[in-house]
């Protein structure tokens, strides 16, 4: 008996978007995240844990999937104006079967709000947290929130490299064009190609993430540093998430292991699809040839000697934990990983000021950081730089090039939309959270606000004052725990899809 449509074929017809179809794909894509749950779950047979936590999630997440994909179909007909409800309602639907887990499980996060807050925080690789007490989790516990980032991490390139381009988002289709598939792939198909493309080198990048980080701890360079906590760690560098196993995140490592993670992050907040034209095609010319490389590399650069100068002369550290420190925070902050191999809360206000601006940056498109990304900034600043050239020298007209690709103006306006929009959002996100903690009468300095915004917005994690990278986000209300929620996802949705959604020309026929 054929199961009844769940959207009516006669209300399809006056819309604009085959919601249907979009819904159908939602489905097919949701189902196998009830596959990740296996992963805790042998996990906590091999520790002797509760497995029913797990179980039970898969099980609520595949009959969801299976069902949305049995009531609908079509998803082989959704294209780009369809997209935007695929991209927005999935990344939705994953944070909330992902934090049935930890309802279930965890008592620090017996609260709806926050267990959708932790598991947003997971999937979106913010590094974020409201826990209070990260040793009262199981192993398996634990390595479930690092594991929601690692997913969120290849999710996120595929998103990047795929889907936004064709969406048209902040200019996306013009940055990404040699990485573009061609105009005769459905959305779905695009999702599958790439995926495919990209899967194996972020597996690749895993798994010596894990071989070296193990081999400092067999080796006694850092015991601390077990096979577990190499697994956990190696998930979280690669997606540059920054959850970790340990209640002060990775200050309890080795000095060696902190170098090695740098090492990781900085390949993991390049391009992905750089880093495949270099590793998997063996053209490793394109990371030199790339503007977005070396602008990163100077800006890390120059971002950590100012660090590093300022937390000597300010006398907070000294001689080689200054130059470590800061340039793991730098490096840690300009990729939106939220690592701490210190407390940067303690460190002076040029300091923070230059850790949050890198974070309002963001590093290389195409990665798995968050943020505006480094590459629109080159863009905007390409752009002024025209600007002034026009005006001393009218009569000459240049157009705009990255990489020696000519920008065109449509995207070159969709960048500059975008940014507005996202530093909208981000003020915005500040005055709530401001003026909610004031009336709760939550302790919340004006700037601490905005970097908390800042950092969530951006998917960076850690804030300051009490939200401060040693800290949580528990301090909060329940209001304010789902306004940084909503920052957190809007952020890695790069915030057009969804404010597409409430816009009545959208769906229209």
């Amino acid at each position: 008996m054929r199961t009844a449509p769940l959207v009516p074929a006669a209300f399809v017809r006056r819309l604009g978007v085959d919601v249907g179809g979009a819904l159908n794909l939602v489905g097919s894509l949701i189902k196998y995240l009830s596959l990740a749950f296996l992963f805790p779950t042998a996990i906590a047979v091999g520790y002797g844990e509760p497995v029913w936590p797990f179980l039970v999630a898969g099980v609520v997440t595949a009959a969801a999937g299976i069902g949305l994909e049995a009531a609908t179909d079509g998803k082989e007909r959704i294209g780009a104006r369809e997209g935007y409800l695929v991209v927005s309602l999935l990344w939705l639907l994953v944070a909330v079967f992902g934090a049935l887990p930890y309802l279930l499980a965890v008592p620090q996060l017996s609260n709806p709000i926050d267990a959708l807050f932790e598991s947003m925080s997971g999937f979106s690789t913010t590094g974020s947290t409201v826990l209070t007490d990260i040793p009262a989790l199981s192993r398996s516990m634990l390595m479930w929130r690092q594991f929601t980032q690692w997913i969120g991490g290849v999710g996120i390139i595929v998103m990047f490299l795929a889907v936004l381009p064709r969406l048209r988002v902040g200019g996306r289709q013009a940055l990404f064009r040699a990485e573009m598939p061609g105009p005769e792939l459905t959305l779905a198909s695009t999702i599958r190609e790439t995926a495919r493309q990209f899967l194996t080198l972020y597996l690749a990048l895993t798994a010596v993430a894990v071989a070296i980080l193990a081999a400092l701890g067999l080796t006694g360079v850092d015991p601390r540093m077990t096979p577990y906590n190499a697994v956990a760690h190696a998930f979280t560098s690669v997606a540059t998430g920054g959850f970790s196993t340990e209640p002060r995140s990775v200050e309890a490592f080795a000095a060696t292991t902190q170098w090695v993670i740098v090492c990781f992050l900085l390949v993991a907040g390049t391009n992905f699809a750089l880093l495949y034209l270099a590793i998997v095609r063996r053209r490793p010319w394109v990371l030199v040839r790339d503007e977005e490389v070396r602008v990163l590399i100077g800006v890390l650069v120059l971002a950590s000697v100012i660090v590093v100068v300022d937390l000597m002369t300010s006398q907070t550290l000294e001689g080689a934990d200054a130059v470590r420190h800061g340039v793991f925070s730098v490096v840690s902050m300009m990729t939106t990983t939220g690592f701490a191999s210190a407390n940067f809360n303690e460190w002076t206000p040029l300091a923070w000021l230059v850790l949050f601006g890198l974070a309002l940056v963001g590093a290389s498109a195409g990665s798995t950081s968050g943020s505006i990304k480094l590459i629109r900034h080159i863009v905007i600043a390409k752009m002024l730089r025209q600007e002034i050239d026009h005006t001393l020298h009218p009569e000459v007209i240049a157009p705009l090039r990255l990489n020696r690709a000519v920008v065109d103006e449509r995207a070159l306006r969709a960048i500059i939309v975008f940014v507005f929009l996202y530093l909208g959002v981000c003020v915005a996100g500040t005055v709530v959270l401001l003026l909610d903690s004031s009336l709760r009468g939550v302790e919340l300095e004006t700037f601490q606000g905005l970097a908390i915004a800042v950092s969530v917005l951006g998917g960076a994690g850690p804030g300051l004052g009490f939200a401060g990278p040693m800290g949580s986000y528990a301090d909060f209300t329940d209001l304010s725990t789902l306004v940084l929620t909503a920052l957190m996802y809007l952020g890695r949705l790069e915030i057009v899809p969804v404010f597409v959604l409430f816009t009545a020309s959208h769906w229209r026929a």
